[in-house]
C-alpha cells in the first residue's frame, strides 16, 4: 500500500522540478541561505531514493503479507512519503505565491526580503529531514525486514500455501455446497466429451469465491476416468514451474514406482521431454487452477501438447486476457448465485440439522438480510452460514450478526479464507490500479459508479500515467478495461455505442478496500453507518451524510454526495484545506461560489452546480 503513496509523491516532485520552480527559488533567494540553493539536489535525492522504495515495496508486498516488521516499516515509509508530498505542495504554492508578487516587489525599494522566506527556508529543512528519514528507513530495513531477493523467507511460503490451502478446501466441498451450477456443469461436461480431437482449451472465468475451482473439481472428479492420464495442478501467483512440472508427473506417473522415481532426481529440462514424450501418446485432462498471467499459461503449455486425441486443458482464472486464451467458444464465465439459489445454499449451511433445511419463521426476516449482504458469493454463502451454524438460533443474536457481518467478516478469524480470496486479487494488481480501485470503494454501497466521472476524477488525482500519443483519458478508460477484465468493478451499463458508461463494486471487495483505505490513510468515506464527529486521518473524504468535521488540513479530496454539508462549511473548508487537488460538490444547493475557492492553487478538479 505504501507504494502507491510513494509513486504519488514522485510525480508531486516530478512537477515541482519540471516547471523550474526550484530553479527560480535558488536563484531568487540564494543570498538569504545555503539551504535554499541545494533545495532542487535534494529534492532529486528524495525523489532518486523514493523510486527504489517503491519498487522495493511492489516486490515485498506480495510476499511479505502477514509480516509485522515488515508492515510497521512500509508504515513509516507512508508517513514520510505523505510529509514529503505536503512540502512539495507547500514549497509549490509558495513559490507561485512570489512569483505573484513579483512585479512589485522590486519596486518597494524599502523592502528588506521576501516575506516567504522563512517558510521557503523551512521547506529547505524539512526536504533535509526527508533524505535523512529516509536514508534511516533503509538501514532499519537491511537491520530488521528481511531482504527481498530472500526467495525463502516464511511470507513467501505463507501466501502460496495459504493460496494452496483455500485451492484445497474448494477441491474438497461436497456436493451439496454447488448449488445453481448445473447448467455450467453441463455446459463443462459437454465440452469434455466432444468429438474435436484437437487439445481443446476451457476457460472457468470469475472473481474471487465464484466457486471457479469447486466446479472445476467436481467435474474432474466425475470424467477423469475418461482419459488415459489426468492432473490436477494449482498454479498460484508464485508459481515455479518447475514445481508445477513436478507436480504434473506425480499424478501422470502415480501408478509407474519405476518412472516416479526417476523424475523425482531428473533436472527441469529431462523432466520437461519425459512429461511432454508421456503426453504425446496419451488422451490427457489436465487442471491449471488459478492462472494469473497469460505469460504463466504460455510458460507451461509448451510442455501440454496438442496430440489429436483428444485431449483437454482447463484452466482457472479471475483475469479476462487468461481467459481469452482458451479455444474459440470455450469460456465459461461465472456469475453471482440468483436470489433464490443464494437462499437455497444459506439455508443448507445455516440449518444443516434440520431435514429440508428450513429456516425458522422469527428468524426469517434476519436471515434474508444476512444473505442477501453475501451479494451471490458462494464462498461468503457458505462461510456466513457456517457461521451461523454454531451460533443460538434466536432473533438477538442474529440481529446482532447482522449489525456487525461487515466487522465480522473484516476482523473474525472464521473469515481469514475469505479475506485472503479477495486479498489475492487485490495485492496483484498493478500499482497503477491500486489506487484506482480503492477510490472507487470511497463511494457508497451499490454505488453506480460513471464512466466520465471517474476518468476525470482519476486524472486530477494524478492516477494516471502518460502514454504513448494516448489521451489521459483513453489511458484512464483502459484502467477501467484492466480492473473489469480482472473482476475487480462489475460492468452494469453500457451506452448506445456500446461503450462502458457504469459500474458497481462487490460489496466484499468493498468492505476490504474500505477497509484498506482506512489502515493506509488513503481515504476516509463517511456514510449513514458511522457515528459521531468525523475526525479525519486520510487523504482523501467521501460524505454521504451532513457531518462536523475536524482535522481537515492535510486533505487532498473532497467529495460530497447530495446534501451532506450546509453550503455555509465550504469557505471554511476551502480556507483550512488549502492544497485540495478534487472539490466535487455537484451535489450542493450553492447560490453564491465562495471566494476561497480562488485561493486553492493546486486545484485541478472542481465539480458544483450553482443555483439561481
Amino acid at each position: 500500500m505504501a507504494e502507491i503513496v510513494i509513486l504519488l509523491a514522485i510525480k508531486k516532485i516530478g512537477i515541482a522540478l519540471a516547471k523550474g520552480a526550484a530553479d527560480q527559488a535558488s536563484v531568487q533567494f540564494a543570498k538569504y541561505g545555503a539551504q535554499l540553493v541545494e533545495l532542487k539536489g535534494s529534492m532529486r535525492c528524495v525523489a532518486r531514493e523514493l523510486r527504489v522504495m517503491h519498487d522495493v515495496l511492489c516486490e515485498m508486498d506480495i510476499r511479505s503479507r502477514n509480516n509485522q516488521v515488515y508492515e510497521g516499516w512500509m508504515e513509516e515509509v507512508r508517513k514520510v512519503a505523505h510529509v514529503m508530498e505536503d512540502t512539495v505542495d507547500e514549497y509549490l504554492y509558495l513559490v507561485g505565491e512570489e512569483r505573484d508578487i513579483d512585479c512589485c516587489f522590486f519596486l518597494k525599494k524599502g523592502f528588506k526580503k521576501p516575506r516567504s522566506l522563512l517558510s521557503l527556508n523551512q521547506i529547505a529543512v524539512k526536504v533535509k529531514e526527508v533524505e535523512k528519514e529516509l536514508s534511516h528507513l533503509s538501514e532499519t530495513k537491511n537491520r530488521w525486514v528481511p531482504m527481498t531477493d530472500n526467495r525463502d523467507i516464511g511470507n513467501s511460503n505463507y501466501i502460496v500455501k495459504r493460496s494452496q490451502d483455500l485451492a484445497n478446501i474448494s477441491r474438497s466441498l461436497d456436493e451439496e455446497d454447488l448449488v445453481g451450477v448445473d447448467k455450467n456443469r453441463q455446459k463443462l461436461e459437454q465440452w469434455l466429451a466432444g468429438d474435436d480431437l484437437d487439445c481443446s482449451v476451457i476457460a472457468l472465468l470469475g472473481m474471487g469465491g465464484l466457486g471457479k475451482t469447486a466446479l472445476a473439481a467436481n467435474v474432474y472428479k466425475k470424467e477423469r476416468e475418461k482419459f488415459q492420464c489426468h492432473a490436477w495442478v494449482s498454479v498460484s501467483q508464485t508459481y515455479s514451474r518447475e514445481d508445477v512440472l513436478r507436480n504434473v508427473s506425480k499424478e501422470l506417473f502415480k501408478d509407474n514406482v519405476s518412472v516416479l522415481s526417476k523424475t523425482a532426481t531428473m533436472d527441469i529440462t529431462c523432466l520437461e521431454e519425459t512429461v511432454k514424450s508421456f503426453l504425446e501418446q496419451h488422451k490427457y485432462l489436465i487442471i491449471l487452477d488459478d492462472v494469473w498471467t497469460p505469460e504463466t499459461f504460455d510458460d507451461l503449455s509448451r510442455t501440454l501438447i496438442n496430440n489429436d486425441k483428444g485431449s483437454r486443458l482447463i484452466i482457472t482464472t479471475r483475469e479476462g486476457d487468461v481467459a481469452a486464451l482458451a479455444s474459440q467458444g470455450h469460456i465459461l464465465r461465472l456469475e453471482a448465485l440468483p436470489e433464490d439459489k443464494a437462499w437455497d445454499l444459506f439455508c443448507k449451511k445455516a440449518f444443516p440439522r434440520d431435514a429440508n433445511h428450513e429456516c425458522p419463521t422469527e428468524l426469517k426476516p434476519l436471515s434474508e438480510e444476512i444473505a442477501s449482504k453475501c451479494k451471490g458469493l458462494p464462498l461468503a454463502i457458505v462461510s456466513v452460514g457456517s457461521l451461523l451454524r454454531v451460533r443460538e438460533k434466536t432473533v438477538e443474536e442474529w440481529r446482532r450478526i447482522n449489525d456487525q457481518l461487515s466487522w465480522e467478516i473484516i476482523n473474525n478469524s472464521r473469515f481469514d479464507h475469505i479475506r485472503n480470496v479477495l486479498y489475492l486479487s487485490f495485492i496483484y494488481l498493478p500499482t497503477h490500479l491500486k489506487s484506482c480501485f480503492l477510490y472507487c470503494s470511497l463511494f457508497p454501497e451499490d454505488y453506480l459508479l460513471h464512466r466520465k466521472q471517474l476518468v476525470r476524477l482519476w486524472t486530477a488525482e494524478g492516477f494516471i500515467e502518460e502514454r504513448g500519443e494516448s489521451t489521459l483519458e483513453e489511458v484512464a478508460e483502459g484502467y477501467l478495461k484492466e480492473l473489469i477484465d480482472r473482476n475487480m468493478l462489475q460492468l452494469i451499463v453500457r451506452n448506445h455505442f456500446g461503450r462502458m458508461k457504469k459500474f458497481r463494486m462487490h460489496d466484499l471487495l468493498r468492505e476490504l478496500a474500505v477497509d484498506l483505505c482506512k489502515k493506509n490513510c488513503f481515504g476516509v468515506t463517511y456514510d449513514d453507518k458511522c457515528g459521531g464527529s468525523l475526525v479525519m486521518d486520510g487523504r482523501r473524504l467521501v460524505l454521504h451524510k451532513h457531518q462536523q468535521i475536524s482535522g481537515i488540513h492535510q486533505l487532498r479530496t473532497v467529495i460530497t454526495l447530495g446534501n451532506s454539508i450546509p453550503s455555509t462549511t465550504l469557505p471554511l473548508l476551502c480556507k483550512e484545506s488549502k492544497y485540495l487537488t478534487v472539490l466535487e460538490i455537484s451535489g450542493l444547493p450553492i447560490e453564491e461560489i465562495p471566494e476561497a475557492i480562488g485561493d486553492l492553487f493546486n486545484l485541478r478538479h472542481l465539480g458544483l452546480r450553482v443555483q439561481r
